[in-house]
């Protein structure tokens, strides 16, 4: 489902890394959110694929599928 996706305790602290590197799931999402366009990443990060960042944003997308935040109105 997420071959791209691993975790192993000694990269990261068992965080979800992308294909075994030093990069987190969470620093690629971070980056696309602060703006950052899949080029820019690219570049800064040329170990990384473009499929890299697609899987690492559909990872993202799948652990918050049934976060229900409270939004501060109630009905």
């Amino acid at each position: 489902m997420f071959d791209r996706i691993t975790f192993s305790p000694d990269v990261m602290g068992t965080r979800a890394c992308i294909r075994g590197m030093r990069i987190t799931v969470a620093h690629v999402v971070n980056m696309i959110a602060n703006g950052m366009s899949v080029e820019e990443i690219l570049q800064e990060y040329p170990d990384l694929e473009k499929e890299d960042i697609s899987e690492a944003l559909r990872y993202a997308a799948f652990l918050a599928r049934d976060e229900v935040l409270p939004t501060g109105t109630h009905a």
